[in-house]
């Protein structure tokens, strides 16, 4: 945003540094000449960080191992990624350090089925939130909806053996968000002022099917994808080890409460960004080459 300065060059650290959005925010942060910190559980994550990043080894389970990354810190991301035990020390040490807390969460207050179904997860994020409005620190969160990202680990695998995607509730629509959009925002709200105090549910442009979706990698790839409906308990079978069975009934449930009707759709993106927010479209063109056989 033109006019608003940086906070100051404090460092800021970011959690779940090899994660999806938070690998992202890195780079977006050393591109606005942000000096960025980073938060991992193994060492040797270090030689997969821009030279630039300096690389702690530290452990949401064990609150006392953040303290060194901490120190001088002036921001934090925190991508919670562990069970909620340590959730409060947590909080309160990052609040007893830095300043300003951006917290990635998901969109459990909005008024939209999809969001509404019972989620373990939703519960957890309600609760940090809680902690974090309690310690007085500048906060600001950040609701992504479905990641776009997300069909890599659903459809690609069949996408490049050249085989049907077999997926359940096909009808169910969704607004599939760029990852690479959730993190401009995030580093945005990291470092500059006017945010504060901040909740934004983030979406891509666009309501589109789940079998939709399938057919925009299609188009992508050039060539047509076949989509077939699998039942819910389908799902759940082959499910079964992947994935813990409260996430499979989680996104079984949202989904089936999101057929017949248009996805929840934010301008949170663009209003921040003074950007369009990416197309799914968009998306599947910049990772095409995952979807491709032998990638």
């Amino acid at each position: 945003m033109s006019g608003v300065k940086q906070t100051d060059i404090s460092p800021v650290l970011v959690t779940g540094a090899t994660g999806r959005v938070g690998r992202v925010v890195i780079d977006q942060l050393l591109d606005a000449g942000v000096p960025v910190r980073a938060l991992t559980h193994r060492s040797e994550a270090a030689t997969t960080m821009p030279t630039k990043v300096e690389v702690f080894t530290g452990d949401l389970t064990v609150p006392e191992s953040l303290d060194p990354a901490l120190k001088g810190a002036g921001a934090v991301f925190l991508v919670w990624t562990a069970p909620p035990r340590t959730a409060a020390a947590v909080v309160e040490r990052l609040a007893s350090h830095a300043r300003r807390v951006v917290f990635l969460s998901s969109p459990h207050q909005t008024p939209h089925p999809l969001f509404q179904q019972p989620n373990p997860i939703a519960v957890l994020h309600a609760d940090i939130e809680r902690l974090i409005a309690a310690t007085g620190v500048e906060s600001t969160i950040i609701r992504p909806g479905m990641l776009a990202s997300n069909s890599l680990a659903w459809w690609a695998p069949a996408i490049r053996a050249g085989e049907v995607v077999r997926w359940p509730h096909g009808t169910a629509e969704t607004a599939p968000v760029d990852d690479r959009d959730v993190a401009a925002v995030a580093a945005q709200t990291l470092y500059q002022n006017g945010y504060v105090g901040g909740d934004y549910v983030l979406t891509g442009p666009e309501s589109l099917t789940q079998a939709a979706q399938v057919g925009v990698i299609g188009d992508t790839l050039g060539h047509r994808i076949a989509f077939e409906e699998m039942t819910p308990d389908e799902f759940r079978n082959l499910s079964e080890g992947a994935a813990p069975n409260s996430v499979v009934d989680m996104l079984l449930a949202a989904w089936s409460a999101a057929v017949g009707q248009p996805a929840y759709v934010t301008t949170e993106v663009a209003d921040i960004l003074g950007t369009a927010p990416r197309t799914f479209h968009q998306w599947a063109a910049d990772h095409a080459t995952a979807f491709m056989e032998g990638s």
